[in-house]
């Protein structure tokens, strides 16, 4: 089967608590397990991760290379300064979509800019958890090319 690689980053694991109103009422784990589904009435397989350390998500950015299809990433706010992040991105030839819960367009001017999304294939922003989602059905579209 194949795996689709969902990476969120810092704070993420406050989902359901962090500013609701922002990001929602849903827990991590209640996103994850949304994924899984999705996922499987599709065929493919979701492995969710979850860090606060931009060292593990640049590892599994590395670990996607040759055993995911794809990857849908959060950086939360690594996104704005990460290079580290953009340069595990560049390095791998798995497509990544960039996801964020929030429109970050809309938000503090410090969240307009993503150093990530240059060198992803995608960024869906603003939607919420349909955000996942959105870029899953985009990889997977993708994969039949």
């Amino acid at each position: 089967m194949e795996t689709i690689m969902v990476i969120n980053g810092p704070n993420l694991n406050r989902l359901g608590k962090r500013e609701p109103d922002i990001y929602g009422r849903e827990t991590l784990s209640d996103l994850h397990e949304r994924l899984i589904k999705f996922a499987e009435a599709r065929g493919y397989k979701a492995d969710c991760r979850q860090s606060n350390h931009e060292g593990d998500i640049i590892d599994w950015i590395h670990e996607a290379e040759g055993r995911s299809s794809g990857v849908i990433l959060n950086p939360g706010a690594f996104t704005h300064y990460s290079y580290a992040i953009r340069d595990a991105i560049v390095s791998i030839s798995v497509p990544v979509i960039e996801v964020h819960l929030s429109n970050v367009h809309a938000r503090e001017s410090f969240r307009h800019t993503s150093v990530t999304a240059p060198v992803t294939k995608g960024q869906i922003v603003g939607l919420g958890v349909i955000g996942y989602e959105l870029a899953m059905l985009a990889l997977l579209e993708g994969e039949k090319k």
